[in-house]
């Protein structure tokens, strides 16, 4: 058996490939030309160069293949030519699902995002049925992922297309070498750069729990069906609160209100015009920041058998792989990643 992935090189991707091999599947890795390749050199899988945009590239990675998990996404809040978050996410799934229904591939599961999901205004934990519509969208990365899920359900629909879905939360854990938004909070925090922080909550779901959930998706999950894939609720004041009991580090005891910020978001961003850097603050990401992201992943504990541990071990190793790697300024100690 044989089994294609995409998004391999990257965090969530890379700790399904793990799963996948320990499980002693063959695996192929659909990988972008001039991708940073560290998180699966030295796995024992072959290598295909392509892209989502290259058809061509597409038909030939699926051929011979009998899975598909597609996890690579363009998971920007910020981005210069918006057309290009909607080429990789939207028309890039189009053209995978229609490569891999010609090639036959026999089942399929699609990385989507708890971001295309409807919220309680009450900030209860939502589940997957909560009514939403793009109009509820905030920002290109959130239209685009829901396009891209509208896609893949439809071809469910017309097509017959053998694809379960399942919508990760906010995966936390080792190998986030970019460092993902929410990893980047983490080394912000160590490294003395959070000052104050903005009333707003998160799932955080252990990367690899999150990977483990979507094998079980694979095995045990309905045809069009969507799962949600995520771990413990926390607001951003207790995410920086386990950092310090992790870290020793002091968690910052002022509160901002989120209005007050987005002027200087809107600065932010139009420096990073100027600058091509990518700017740390969005008005995207302050608007998403004025809910509370919140989720209930029941079904996916009932259907697939999925479970997760806590939020604080998930960054407890998160802390422990970003100290490793050096991304922090000053060593955090064995003893204080441990309590």
């Amino acid at each position: 058996m044989t089994t294609l992935i995409t998004g391999a090189t990257g965090f969530l991707g890379s700790a399904v490939v793990r799963l996948l091999l320990a499980e002693g599947q063959q695996l192929r890795a659909l990988v972008r030309a001039g991708s940073d390749t560290k998180n699966i050199d030295g796995l024992d899988i072959e290598r295909v160069t392509g892209d989502l945009t290259d058809m061509a590239s597409l038909k030939a990675a699926a051929k011979g293949c009998d899975a598909l998990y597609h996890v690579a996404a363009d998971y920007r809040l910020w981005i210069p030519k918006p057309k290009e978050i909607y080429d990789i996410n939207v028309e890039g799934t189009r053209n995978l699902m229609r490569a891999a229904g010609e090639a036959g591939v026999g089942r399929i599961v699609y990385t989507s995002s708890v971001a295309v999901l409807g919220l309680h205004k009450d900030g209860t934990p939502a589940d997957e049925d909560v009514p939403v519509s793009l109009e509820d969208m905030t920002g290109h990365y959130k239209r685009s992922k829901y396009l891209a899920e509208e896609v893949v359900r439809g071809m469910v629909v017309k097509d017959g297309l053998p694809a379960v879905i399942v919508n990760p939360s906010t995966p936390i854990g080792a190998r986030d070498i970019k460092p993902t938004p929410t990893g980047r909070i983490i080394v912000d925090f160590v490294n003395g750069r959070m000052p104050a922080y903005v009333d707003t909550g998160l799932n955080l779901v252990h990367v690899d729990d999150c990977a483990r959930g979507h094998l079980l998706a694979y095995e045990r999950g309905k045809i069009g069906e969507r799962y949600i894939l995520g771990g413990e609720d926390l607001t951003l004041r207790e995410i920086l609160l386990a950092l310090g009991r992790i870290t020793g580090r002091p968690a910052p005891g002022v509160r901002l209100p989120n209005r007050l910020l987005v002027p200087f978001a809107y600065g932010v961003e139009g420096w990073a015009r100027l600058s091509g850097m990518e700017p740390r603050l969005t008005v995207d990401s302050l608007r998403m920041a004025r809910k509370y992201m919140f989720f209930s992943s029941e079904k996916a504990k009932r259907e697939l058998g999925f479970s997760s541990r806590s939020a604080e071990a998930a960054l407890s190793d998160a802390v422990a792989w970003f100290s490793a790697n050096n991304y922090f300024k000053s060593a955090v100690s064995a003893a204080s990643q441990s309590r």
